[in-house]
Formats: structure tokens, C-alpha cells, sequence
């Protein structure tokens, strides 16, 4: 065979491999109702879009599920970052797009957190991070309300003077809840643990109410569907959405994405998927990423 012809025949060999490679998205194991571990495999939202990601792209869908053992969700971006730069996925589903989390690291290095296959922690190498860029955003974020069984109608935060009001300390949510109006709750607010269940307190009555994300409800209600916990009429915007990353350079793969997420929206796809997964899907909000939370405007009536 004249060399040429070789050549030639390698190549296109090397193309077909290439598109028979699945599309491999890391995803959190605990994120439920978007990603989270369920027997042998990974379930969720987010493996239904990523599927639809995959089928565009002409590849097969392989998901990788993650455990993140650092407590500070700034060490959570680079971690995110050592699972890309390590060629471990392509992408990674369910990230907070904040300005300050996308781009050129803040540290040279990090390791990957624990994964099917890992080496020990301790064994873990370094990896060199790369830039992070974001897709378009999927889902927004929102504050609700649960209310434990039998609990009057909530529709401000003002609402809940009277009743115990759980606040886990430092978080948010107890945040929110303790500055609201200089002090308007106080004498409500049950103070509480990070480490305490705060499910357990609202179905023992410990509790009467807690402030708490809407996929954090949406994930009680689907692993625990006989829960009497309640979602009260209350819903405030975090202004924070939820979007793929992928490192720099990944142009092809991004605008996939985002043609998909694009399309899925307008054409109900996108609420059709959230309704299977048990997610209430929550419209992206303006701008798609953004740089700061604004308390004043979580804790406005």
C-alpha cells in the first residue's frame, strides 16, 4: 500500500476512535434532586441534560460522580478544576456561576477530590489547574420556606414572628434570618448546628419553620416522599444560577451546550426533564453570572 494511502487510512482510523469516546461529565453524588448516587449509578436533572449534551456531540454519555471532603466551597472550585485539568471529564454539571469561581485559578495547584478509581487522598498528585469558562446557566437558585405539618400559610419572612424559626450558624439561610429587619426574629430564631438535622427538627416540632434553598425541599420530597414537611407560598430569588464548566479551550463542547440548553428551554424539554427528576425548575436569572449576593435584597419584603 503506497504510503500515502497509509497516512490516510490512519487518520480517518484516529477520527472514528475519537468520536466513539464518550463525553464524560463529572457530577456532585450529593446534589440531589440535579445529581446524586443512587445504587451503582448516578441519577438526576443534571444526567438528563448531559445526556442530551452527549447525543448533539454524536458520543455515548459517561458520568463520573465526585465527593467533595472540603468544607469551604472556595476549595470546592478548585477541586472542580484539578477533575478538569486532570482529564478526568470533560465537563462538570451543577456549578454556582460566580465571577469570582470562573477564569484563571487562585492557586497553581490542587488535588481532585474522591472519585471512582482515585488513589488515596494522601497519594493524590498536584494537578496543574486551567482556566474555568462556564456554559449558558440552566437553573436558578431560590430561597423557600418548609414548614413543618399543620403550620399556618407563610408568605414573607415576616410571616414567621411567633413560631421557632430554625438558623443554622453560619450559613446563609441563618444568616438571613437573624439580621431580617435588625432583629425582628430573634425572639423566634432557634439556634442550631451545622451538623444537626434540620429535617429531623421540623418533624419533631423542635422546629416550626427553616429557611432553606429550593433544591435542598425538592430533595427531601424525593428521598423522602412521606415526609409531612411542608413548602410554604414563599420564594426568593439567590440570583445565583447554575451552569457546566470546562477548561478554556473546549469552544466545541461549550457551544454544544449551550445549543442545547438554548433549545431545551424553548422547547419544554428543559421543565419536562425537571419534572421527571423531581426538580422545580427555576428560570435563569439576569446576569447569567454574577459577582456578588445582595442581602439587602434577599431579606426585602
Amino acid at each position: 500500500m503506497k504510503p500515502y494511502l497509509t497516512g490516510l487510512l490512519l487518520s480517518l482510523a484516529a477520527i472514528t476512535v475519537h468520536a466513539a469516546e464518550p463525553l464524560t461529565v463529572c457530577m456532585s453524588e450529593e446534589n440531589a434532586p440535579l445529581s446524586y448516587r443512587t445504587k451503582s449509578q448516578v441519577a438526576g436533572f443534571d444526567v438528563l441534560l448531559a445526556r442530551a449534551i452527549a447525543s448533539e456531540l454524536g458520543r455515548d454519555l459517561r458520568v463520573v460522580p465526585f465527593e467533595s471532603e472540603v468544607e469551604k466551597e472556595t476549595m470546592l472550585t478548585h477541586e472542580v478544576n484539578a477533575l478538569l485539568s486532570a482529564g478526568i471529564c470533560d465537563l462538570v454539571s451543577g456549578f454556582p456561576l460566580l465571577a469570582s469561581d470562573l477564569g484563571a485559578p487562585t492557586r497553581e495547584r490542587f488535588k481532585t477530590p474522591d472519585y471512582p478509581g482515585a488513589k488515596r487522598q494522601r497519594d493524590r498528585p498536584f494537578v496543574p489547574l486551567g482556566t474555568l469558562v462556564a456554559s449558558r446557566p440552566y437553573q436558578g437558585t431560590a430561597l423557600s420556606i418548609a414548614l413543618r405539618s399543620g403550620q399556618p400559610p407563610v408568605r414573607t419572612l415576616a410571616d414567621l414572628r411567633g413560631r421557632k424559626v430554625g438558623a443554622v450558624a453560619g450559613t446563609l439561610e441563618g444568616t438571613l434570618i437573624s439580621m431580617y429587619r435588625g432583629g425582628y426574629l430573634h425572639t423566634s430564631m432557634v439556634s442550631m448546628g451545622q451538623r444537626e438535622d434540620a429535617w429531623g427538627a421540623l418533624d419533631t416540632g423542635r422546629v416550626d419553620a427553616m429557611l432553606m434553598t429550593s433544591t435542598a425541599v425538592d430533595a427531601r420530597r424525593l428521598l423522602h416522599p412521606t415526609s409531612p414537611v411542608q413548602l410554604a407560598d414563599f420564594q426568593r430569588s439567590l440570583g445565583i444560577n447554575l451552569g457546566f464548566v470546562a477548561l478554556q479551550g473546549q469552544t466545541t463542547l461549550l457551544d454544544a451546550t449551550n445549543r442545547v440548553i438554548a433549545r431545551s428551554q424553548t422547547s419544554g424539554e428543559m421543565q419536562r426533564w425537571a419534572a421527571e427528576a423531581g426538580l422545580r425548575w427555576l428560570p435563569p436569572s439576569q446576569p447569567d453570572v454574577t459577582s456578588t449576593l445582595s442581602l439587602p435584597a434577599l431579606m426585602a419584603d
